[in-house]
């Protein structure tokens, strides 16, 4: 069984992955962020830039597409291809409303006559391996059902189901008793995603389920960098790799965006995850969200680090 880091916009892009493996590891694949093709076909310098292929080493990243037009999809395919990319994620599963007001990511699911037409154009002009994210379903989990018909139809490479509904967001557990029971009639492989926080809940899933294709997770690697690591038996993360692991995504940033002051915003967003590693750390928590300054930031990142790590 694989174990995979799933996609999350603004966070595992491809300074963090790159970062990331060189301090952590785990990941047998990571998930780029969504990409929207563009209407015009024309590739975004900038988008295509973060899937360059010198820029992203080691373990496979999987390009995951977010559109509702099947053919200009089949065309981006097409692009991500002649840069080396083979399998290609397609998404309907984020529940962002400004994503799903457009009938795109999860909002896929309100129109299962639409999702086929997609399917069948994706399939029909671009061919696999295609693999895709999802919920199951919009409102209630029982729309699962008739959403699982339309996937069984095409090949897929895998299918990664999250289970919750997108009015959910990521709000409430993931469904698990609506996996198991959907699970039996996958004839795709299947990789689960949602709620896996700990080298146990790994354990656990992977006994319970043991044909899965995968197992992926997203908030809980960003709390816990080392959490792929520890759930293949390596080490939980020392203080020394975690200090090296957010200096480097700092001058990342700082480099990538072309200033300090820019990489905080970033920076914030995985502290805001990660700080409670550490213990005592909440009056910080609240004092980072503050800061605005390089010299704040640095100086209560230090604070931070001064605190002991979590046993």
């Amino acid at each position: 069984m694989q174990y995979y880091a799933a996609p999350m916009e603004g966070l595992t892009d491809r300074v963090w992955r790159q970062v990331h493996q060189r301090w952590f590891g785990g990941a047998d694949r990571y998930y780029a962020p969504f990409l929207s093709p563009p209407e015009n076909r024309v590739p975004v310098k900038k988008k295509m830039a973060e899937l360059a292929p010198e820029a992203n080493p080691g373990a496979p990243v999987i390009p995951q597409l977010l559109g509702k037009d099947g053919s200009c999809a089949a065309w981006m395919i097409g692009v991500l291809r002649q840069i080396g990319y083979s399998e290609v994620n397609l998404n309907f599963g984020c529940p962002s409303g400004t994503v799903t007001a457009k009938g795109k990511g999860a909002g896929m699911l309100r129109d299962l006559d639409g999702l086929d037409r997609f399917l069948y154009a994706v399939f029909d002009e671009a061919g696999g391996p295609i693999s895709v994210k999802t919920r199951i379903g919009v409102e209630r989990p029982e729309e699962f059902g008739p959403i699982l018909e339309v996937y069984n139809r095409y090949p897929l490479a895998e299918l990664i189901i999250h289970p919750r509904v997108m009015r959910q967001l990521y709000r409430g557990e993931a469904d698990r008793d609506a996996f198991a029971a959907a699970l039996p009639a996958c004839r795709a492989p299947v990789c689960y995603n949602g709620d896996i926080t700990s080298p146990a809940g790994f354990a656990a899933l992977g006994s319970r389920w043991p044909g899965l294709s995968g197992l992926m997770a997203g908030r809980g690697l960003i709390a816990d960098p080392a959490l792929l690591r520890r759930a293949r038996g390596g080490a939980p993360a020392s203080k020394e790799e975690l200090r090296g692991y957010f200096a480097e995504l700092y001058a990342g940033y700082a480099a990538a965006f072309g200033s300090p002051q820019a990489a905080i915003s970033r920076m914030k967003a995985y502290w805001h995850e990660a700080i409670s590693l550490f213990e005592g750390a909440d009056r910080l928590a609240k004092q980072l969200k503050k800061l605005r300054d390089p010299w704040e930031y640095e100086v209560t990142v230090g604070q931070i680090f001064a605190l002991p790590l979590h046993k």
